[in-house]
């Protein structure tokens, strides 16, 4: 909730949130979502089950971990009471949330966990889209949903490999927007 009491306005705390270059989670992401396409060429289907259940559960933690090593505040803890940050973290505990959605479809359908998965933890891109106020979010949670549901279809036999493949795809098309818009954005402040 909104602290009124605040010292800083809500464009300062935008301002503040806004000049994070938000590579960490993509990171993680790209690296949680290139071990489960490869688990699920090598393991028994149960197995790589397991593997994204693990790895998808574990990528806010990297992302923590990675934070660390590129001093990105991920956490905001450089911007105390920070609305945005909340907004933000609000978000990826959403995500987290939609396992309740992904679990019962997987025991009624094992092959619809890289569906359900896929699709409902990218849902916090769009929100991230508003929050920053940039298109790329919109692009990661509409183009990946659209090509996760594609692949689901046309691929059966090798869906969690391909769905894997397109969020990789998606987070790497991603980092790079993300990096633009970083540049961008502290080129604008620089200026008089």
């Amino acid at each position: 909730m909104y602290n009124p009491t605040s010292a800083l306005s809500l464009e300062v705390q935008w301002q503040q949130f806004a000049a994070s270059r938000f590579n960490t989670m993509p990171i993680a992401g790209t690296m949680a979502w290139s071990i489960i396409g490869i688990a699920s060429l090598v393991l028994p289907p149960h197995f790589a089950n397991l593997v994204i259940f693990i790895a998808t559960g574990s990528i806010f933690y990297l992302a923590l971990g990675l934070a660390k090593i590129t001093g990105e505040d991920l956490l905001g803890k450089k911007r105390p009471g920070n609305f945005f940050d909340r907004i933000f973290l609000s978000c990826v505990f959403m995500a987290c949330l939609v396992y309740a959605i992904a679990i019962p479809f997987f025991f009624i359908d094992r092959s619809s966990l890289p569906l359900t998965v896929g699709i409902l933890t990218g849902l916090m891109w769009i929100p991230f889209s508003i929050i920053v106020r940039h298109w790329v979010g919109l692009f990661h949670g509409i183009t990946r949903t659209a090509l996760i549901v594609v692949a689901w279809y046309l691929i059966p036999e090798y869906r969690t490999a391909a769905i894997s493949a397109i969020i990789v795809g998606v987070y790497a098309i991603t980092l790079v927007v993300l990096r633009q818009r970083h540049r961008a954005f502290h080129a604008a402040a620089a200026q008089p």
